[in-house]
């Protein structure tokens, strides 16, 4: 069963704002979606967006693409200045 209900986060403990119809001591998985009032909010498919977070590739580090970038040939001041001749 699948069943999104607003709470309120209080002293730690997050407060159901409805009853949840589950037993003493049952198991349930969480998922926390911050609420905003934010009209616009309601047209974003927020499960989708945390789909996609979840599955990308982190970040490369300020060292990785310096790497990658060392080896390209040449530089982009003089590949610059050869655009900026040619054109006359």
């Amino acid at each position: 069963m699948i069943n999104g209900v607003e709470a309120v986060y209080e002293h730690g403990v997050l407060r159901p704002l409805e009853p949840l119809g589950l037993e003493e001591h049952q198991h349930v998985r969480l998922i926390v979606e911050e609420v905003t009032n934010d009209p616009a909010d309601a047209w974003i498919d927020h499960e989708y967006h945390a789909a996609i977070a979840a599955s990308i590739e982190p970040e490369p580090t300020l060292e990785e693409v310096r790497h990658a970038l060392s080896g390209i040939e040449g530089s982009l001041s003089d590949a610059i200045r050869l655009e900026r001749d040619e054109r006359g």
